[in-house]
């Protein structure tokens, strides 16, 4: 089973139907990826369900759906165990970007956090959860892959938002704030703080 988000809404990439109110079941193999997203973001259902018989081609047969997006992100902690976090568009989201030309997915989720923070030192800990979402560029959808890693740093200097990504603000949390942060952030995101 694969969630991928429209908003705060999943599509649910499964073997199986899901016969509950709020919820909608489609063929992935018929399905039309704009009109799920449509029926999410304007409609009644709260999930939608893209059911195929075979689990090992869920996942690549829905992103043929749609162009994807590669990226690499970071969660971040430092030696007092606080995470670092940026405030984009309105919500707490954790630092992440597009991968470049010859770059590995890991230099992308460090250049990213670098780019996006002003932190340096990183080290990465272990690979996350995959995280996916769909959204709109100069009107087409498009599925953002982002992979994750947990990183460690010894940074105590000071933390750059890069305005021109619309980051207003870059802060270290501790669990409290992170528990208030979350109250407005992404879905993917608290899948990543849970």
């Amino acid at each position: 089973m694969y969630k991928i988000f429209v908003g705060d809404k999943p599509i649910i990439l499964t073997t199986e139907l899901k016969e509950k109110k709020g919820v909608k079941n489609y063929d992935l193999k018929t399905v039309i990826l704009r009109r799920v997203i449509r029926k999410l973001n304007h409609g009644d259902i709260k999930e939608a369900c893209l059911v195929h018989k075979n689990e090992k081609k869920l996942l690549k047969k829905f992103l043929k759906k749609a162009p994807n997006v590669i990226a690499g992100g970071g969660k971040v902690y430092n030696d007092k165990g606080k995470v670092l976090f940026i405030y984009r568009n309105g919500k707490w989201d954790l630092p992440k970007g597009k991968i470049e030309k010859k770059e590995s997915i890991e230099e992308t989720a460090i250049r990213e956090v670098e780019e996006e923070t002003g932190v340096t030192g990183l080290k990465i800990i272990k690979p996350l959860e995959t995280t996916y979402h769909i959204f709109k560029r100069r009107g087409r959808y498009r599925i953002k892959i982002t992979y994750w890693f947990e990183m460690q740093t010894s940074f105590d200097g000071k933390l750059y938002p890069q305005e021109k990504e619309g980051i207003t603000k870059v802060k270290w949390l501790g669990k409290k704030k992170i528990k208030k942060a979350m109250e407005n952030s992404y879905a993917n995101i608290k899948i990543l703080i849970d």
